[in-house]
Order: structure tokens, then C-alpha cells, then sequence
């Protein structure tokens, strides 16, 4: 071969029945060939829409945004059977659970069940759990008093925000993040909203009106400094119930009749205390009310009342972004409102932008994990359902909803079989509105505050640290700064800090790498 070779020569003695590197072996000669394949095309915006667009209406991509795809053409007699009385069920749970947790957030009663029913429609379509449930909980609840301080609309714009950014994060695959939120900070940082909580309702309890602050201890000593107010009938009532309801989580458990021949009646007896085990919360909420409607018509006035709610189901509208100023009504109580821009809102809900879609990230994959029973969690996805169900609440006023375990815990043990029992809860929510409305009325706010304080009394997780001790002592330390700097600091730079430290041992253990050396004689 010559020492310059053109390229038809090249490409004709390229075309020998060998393989490529074959006809080149040992050659030391490097030939230079010009490409003159035409240069792909740029694609223009309209194209690479286009191209998007496609992709999103895959059938693969639909099926997997779109769960109820995968489960709706199998749907039966026995799945709706299942998913009705299961919602039936969990709807008794939710009703009492709103109305309460709306008083933690610092907003109206009514709040609490504007945000239990659109949500929870948003779910039967985007859920992949079919034992998750929409609604409201204790850690969302306190989150939103944190940031919105009663406003409500700063909590309706919270809601419809931290929904958006659950759903960018979903498209853009951060749910890596929950991975810096380690399990010590998580038990620490839940164990602190346990007593946060409790400290909250303790004022509804005793019958003080006067528990301001925004840590624990400045509550507690908000309370004590009004301790002469306290309504002995009130603290009697609330200490009753709560007796009440702790002694109600085990009637689930009781099994009638012998272990061996039982009979239907066993059967059914058994039957019927599981549900009213279940159903705890609204048993004792609508005895308590009737008791109190009884009491009020024969002029006895001993309970604090929850008050006047607003019949109907809230209006269809945009969310707020911005607050038309309003002066106080000495009449009515009702304290000036500054008028607020969209910006200024933002601003003052601050870190809660961040922290919320957090905090809710871990509460809801927590919940799905623990009734999945090994099955792989679509993270992503969850992301995409809580973040359309909180958008699709704040077009109806309601404040943040996330997946509760316990709640869940109830539809699992009640029979679900799909995510449309989700579509019965909000039924049952949207009836209340509608017609049950004027008995709330007469429900004591002890009562309710006894609902919260016998659900977030089990969150406390005393139970990790042993377990902790024994295998990995240095995780205590996060656990304890999350816990303390929760209780002794406002809550998100409580949670920062806990970040923080467990950011900070993770570092260290990176630094310091534990190598082993080991010689081998030959």
C-alpha cells in the first residue's frame, strides 16, 4: 500500500470479506477520510413539544401516571363491596379528625373538612396504595399553624404551593432528598410534634383560652400563667374521654365465644366491637354532642362548644393570592387583617415552602411502607398523587392533607381492596357539609381536643432508643437534637438544625473512611 492512499482506494479494499481490524493488523498507517454526511437537523420548539407530548401519551406513560388504569377494567362485585364498607368506616374516622385537627392548624372548624374530600377524589385516580387515605393529620396540621399563623389564606396558598412543588419534584426525580432526613432525625422530629400537640390541646382540655406562643415551652407557660381560668367541667369531660378512647383501641381485639365451634352470633358480636373500636372517635364525638344538645335545651351551659359552622360545600375559586385588608370587629372578636401581596405571602411563609413537601414526603411514604408489606413503593408517583390532591384542595379552601398511617392502618383492617374507597370517604365528608353541619354545633371542644391527644400520644417513639443504644450509639445524638431543638425552638429551624447535624456525621464518616489492612505471607 502506498503511503498516501485516497479514499475510493480505501473503500474498495475495505470491502474484502474479512473483519475490519483484520485487514489493518500490524499496519502502522493512519488515513484520514472526510465525513460529508449531512448534519442532523436542529429541532425547533414545536418539534420538541411535539416530541414531548408523545411521550407523555404513551400507553406505558399513561398507565404508569395514571394508576387506576392498571385496576379499573378488573374491578368487581367483591372489590366494591370491600372499598364501600371500608369507606363507610374510615368517613367516621375522618369527620371527628377534621373538625379537630382544624383547631391545631389555628383555623375554623369547617377547614378541617373543606381539605378531606377533593383530595381524597384526587386519589383514586393518582394513588398507587390502595390502603392510603387523604386527609388530615396532626404533623400537617401543626406544619400549617407554623407558617400560616392562622391565616387561612396563607394556609389555602400554602396547600396549593407545597402541591406544586410536590409535583416538580416528582418530574424532576428529587424524592432522592427524603435520603438526607435520616431514621434517628425522623423518630426525634415525630416524637417532639407528639408533645407540640398534645401541649396544644391541653388549653380545649383544662377550658383556658390563653395558650399563645410558637414553642413548647412558651405555651406551657402561657397556660400556667391563666391556670386560674380552668373550667372544671371541661377538664373532667376531656380527661374522661380521653380515658375512654384509650380503653376503646382494644375492643378490636376482643374475640366472643370460644376459640374452637364458634357461632354466628360470636361471629357477629366480635364484629360488632371491632367496628365500634374502630369508629372510637365518632362514637364519643355524637354521644358527647347529643349529651351537650340535651344540656343546652334545658338552659345548662357547663362545656365550651365548637360553634357555628357553615353549612354547604365551599365555593369553587382560585386560590388566594393576596389579602384585601380588613378592620377588626369588636362585636364578633374577629381581629384587623393586613392586606397582603402575592410576594409578601411568600414571604412570610418562608422555610415552609420547603419543609412541608418534606416533612409530607416522609409521613406519606412512611405510611405506604408500612402497609405494603415489601412491595416497592412508586415514590414518584405518591409525590404526583399528594401534590394534585393538595392542588385540587386549596380550589375548595382546604388546608394541607397528607396520608396518615393510622387513618390508613383503619382502611386496611376495615377490608379496602382499591384506591376507590377513597371516593366513599370524600362521600361521606361531602355529606356532612351538606346536611350535619347544625350538630356540630354542640360538639365540646374538650371532646375533640380527647380525639387528638389519643392519636398523637402513640407517636412518641421511646421504643428506638434502646434498639439504638445497643447497635449504633452515635445515632442517638441526632435523635435528641431533633427532639429537643423541636421543643425549644420554633419547628422548621428545629428541623433545620437536626438536618444539620445529620449532615454533619455524614461528612465525618465519609472523611474518615474505616480501611483494613490485611498481609498475607507467601
Amino acid at each position: 500500500m502506498s503511503s498516501v492512499e485516497t479514499a475510493e482506494e480505501f473503500k474498495t479494499r475495505s470491502q474484502v470479506d474479512q473483519p475490519f481490524e483484520t485487514q489493518f493488523n500490524g499496519s502502522t498507517e493512519f488515513i484520514l477520510v472526510t465525513d460529508h454526511q449531512t448534519p442532523e437537523k436542529k429541532r425547533n420548539f414545536g418539534e420538541f413539544c411535539t416530541t414531548g407530548l408523545k411521550k407523555v401519551f404513551r400507553k406505558k406513560t399513561l398507565y404508569k401516571r395514571l394508576p387506576i388504569l392498571n385496576w379499573l377494567p378488573h374491578y368487581n362485585r367483591d372489590d366494591a363491596i370491600g372499598d364501600i364498607i371500608a369507606g363507610i368506616t374510615v368517613g367516621l374516622t375522618v369527620i371527628p379528625q377534621g373538625l379537630a385537627y382544624s383547631g391545631v392548624a389555628g383555623l375554623p372548624t369547617q377547614y378541617g373538612l373543606y381539605g378531606a374530600f377533593m383530595g381524597c377524589f384526587a386519589y383514586v385516580i393518582f394513588g398507587t396504595c390502595k390502603d392510603s387515605t387523604v386527609g388530615s393529620t396532626a404533623i400537617a396540621s401543626l406544619m400549617v399553624f407554623q407558617f400560616a399563623k392562622g391565616v387561612w389564606q396563607r394556609a389555602v396558598l400554602l396547600t396549593f404551593l407545597t402541591g406544586i412543588i410536590e409535583i416538580l419534584m416528582a418530574l424532576f426525580r428529587l424524592s432522592f432528598i427524603i435520603e438526607f432526613v435520616s431514621g434517628p432525625v425522623s423518630a426525634g422530629f415525630t416524637s417532639a410534634i407528639a408533645f407540640i400537640i398534645t401541649t396544644s390541646q391541653i388549653k380545649d382540655i383544662i377550658g383556658v383560652k390563653n395558650a399563645k406562643g410558637v414553642t413548647f415551652l412558651e405555651r406551657w407557660i402561657s397556660m400556667i400563667s391563666d391556670i386560674e381560668n380552668i373550667r372544671i367541667a371541661d377538664t373532667i369531660l376531656g380527661c374522661s374521654c380521653v380515658v375512654i378512647l384509650m380503653l376503646m383501641r382494644s375492643l378490636g381485639d376482643i374475640k366472643v365465644g370460644p376459640k374452637n365451634n364458634r357461632q354466628w352470633y360470636h361471629i357477629l358480636a366480635t364484629k360488632l366491637l371491632w367496628f365500634f373500636g374502630v369508629s372510637r372517635n365518632a362514637t364519643l364525638v355524637i354521644v358527647c354532642a347529643a349529651t351537650s344538645m340535651y344540656m343546652q335545651e334545658r338552659d345548662i351551659n357547663y362545656f365550651r362548644l365548637t360553634g357555628y359552622i357553615p353549612g354547604g360545600l365551599p365555593e369553587f375559586r382560585l386560590p388566594p393570592f393576596s389579602i384585601e385588608g380588613t378592620p377588626g370587629n369588636e362585636t364578633t372578636g374577629e381581629p384587623a387583617v393586613e392586606a397582603e401581596s402575592f410576594f409578601e405571602m411568600v414571604n412570610n411563609l418562608g422555610y415552609g415552602l420547603i419543609i412541608v413537601p418534606l416533612v409530607a414526603l416522609m409521613e406519606n411514604i412512611a405510611a405506604c411502607k408500612a402497609l405494603a408489606k415489601g412491595k416497592p413503593i412508586d415514590t414518584a408517583q405518591e409525590l404526583i398523587a399528594m401534590g394534585v390532591a393538595n392542588v385540587a384542595n386549596s380550589f375548595f379552601q382546604g388546608y394541607r392533607a397528607n396520608g396518615g398511617l393510622a387513618r390508613s392502618a383503619v382502611n386496611k383492617a376495615s377490608g379496602v381492596r382499591t384506591p376507590l374507597g377513597n371516593l366513599y370517604i370524600g362521600a361521606i365528608v361531602v355529606f356532612a357539609l351538606l346536611y350535619l353541619t347544625d350538630f356540630f354545633y354542640y360538639i365540646p371542644k374538650a371532646a375533640l381536643a380527647s380525639v387528638i391527644i389519643s392519636a398523637v400520644i402513640f407517636q412518641v417513639q421511646y421504643q428506638v432508643i434502646v434498639p439504638m443504644w445497643r447497635s449504633k450509639r452515635t445515632d442517638l445524638i441526632p435523635y435528641f437534637v431533633a427532639f429537643i431543638a423541636c421543643l425549644v425552638m420554633p419547628l422548621e429551624l428545629g428541623i433545620l438544625a437536626a438536618i444539620g447535624v445529620n449532615l454533619l456525621f455524614i461528612l465525618y464518616h465519609s472523611a474518615r473512611p474505616k480501611v483494613r489492612l490485611e498481609t498475607l505471607e507467601v
